[in-house]
């Protein structure tokens, strides 16, 4: 794709950067409302049956997810005109998500300015290593690298260490207006929880809202994870990147059923997100459909979404996501073939001697 290509591209969804404020109330409404309800009806069901509260905060779970994308959009400064109205809504929506906003925000722009870029890894996205990086890596960071990649850990663990244990602390270094959003928002969680378990009790509190907090991270992370890493995405060296590739080569159009792209905010047009930062989510694929070029971008099933569990490193030489097996494969051959060339080099001082 040409220089002039890519800026046509962003000129043809330049139309799609706009607010609408009844369709962010509308969103609001139909988001926030029910996430409520529900919380509320899952409690309700815990004298009938857990297995009905269990049912229940799974579809709780998608209204935090839902919820979680209009926090997206105010960190984006997408969901409404008004900065002010954004930090307010993205604040609140932050403590129903246990994320604070103006970290989140802060790090997740770093992420679109970076994403795909191999020299300006490590802020706002996965611990990704190439092929090479990982073979000349010591066995320690080999192993903690397998440790962090091994699904278990991604998305067993990964919910609790980044939304209860990560998102509580300040980044090093950073500015007070950060920093204090932070300190705001765990005292808010932490005063919204105590208030909860001083109203029902804490038992109940943990058996509601356990389930609901564990499965929405957990998708959360998958959704994060799946739309960019998948076998053929893109990576180059910052003098090779290009931010328009990035976007539609390093970011999946994650294709769900109607429901999950609904509950989901559209994020699974990724790929329009990461081009344009600025469509709030309920334009995505009006953007998407209206834009021939974006149709290109590998389009990923939830079948085939299952696959990218088993991508591990870039392979910088194939341009693809490779799994370990395939590279511990490349290393013993690797290996036997410098064995082979070693033998054959000693073998006439060994004749001469």
């Amino acid at each position: 794709m040409t220089e002039q290509k890519q800026a046509n591209l962003k000129k043809e969804v330049a139309p799609y950067e706009k607010t609408e404020l009844k369709s962010s109330i509308r969103q609001l409404i139909n988001t926030v409302i029910p996430l409520l309800l529900l919380w509320y009806a899952a409690y309700y069901s815990l004298s009938i049956s857990y297995l009905l509260t269990l049912a229940i905060g799974i579809v709780a779970s998608g209204f935090v997810i839902r919820t979680f994308i209009i926090f997206h959009d105010c960190c984006h400064q997408s969901f409404f005109k008004s900065r002010r109205a954004n930090d307010i809504i993205g604040t609140i929506t932050g403590v129903l998500t246990l994320v604070p906003y103006q970290q989140w925000k802060n790090t997740h722009a770093i992420h679109h300015a970076t994403s795909s870029n191999l020299d300006k890894r490590g802020v706002g996205d996965l611990w990704i290593l190439t092929v090479e990086e990982y073979a000349a890596a010591s066995k320690w960071l080999k192993l903690a690298y397998r440790l962090y990649r091994h699904p278990l850990v991604m998305f067993g663990i990964g919910p609790i260490a980044v939304f209860m244990v990560q998102y509580r602390f300040n980044r090093k270094g950073v500015k007070r207006k950060e920093r204090m959003n932070t300190y705001l928002t765990n005292v808010l969680i932490v005063g919204l929880y105590a208030l909860l378990c001083w109203a029902i009790g804490w038992e109940a509190f943990l058996l509601v809202q356990g389930p609901i907090f564990y499965l929405s991270g957990v998708l959360g992370i998958w959704l994060f994870y799946v739309q960019h890493q998948f076998e053929d995405s893109y990576f180059e060296h910052n003098d090779e990147w290009s931010y328009v590739k990035a976007a539609v080569d390093g970011s999946s159009y994650y294709k769900l059923p109607k429901v999950l792209q609904w509950m989901t905010g559209n994020i699974g047009y990724h790929h329009v997100h990461h081009l344009s930062p600025k469509v709030p989510n309920y334009y995505l694929e009006e953007a998407h459909n209206s834009t021939p070029p974006l149709h290109n971008a590998t389009t990923i099933t939830i079948k085939e979404s299952l696959e990218s569990l088993k991508f591990r490193l870039w392979d910088e030489t194939n341009g693809k996501f490779v799994s370990f097996r395939e590279v511990r494969g490349r290393l013993k051959q690797s290996a036997a073939a410098g064995k082979a060339a070693k033998r054959s080099t000693t073998r006439p001082s060994l004749q001469g001697k």
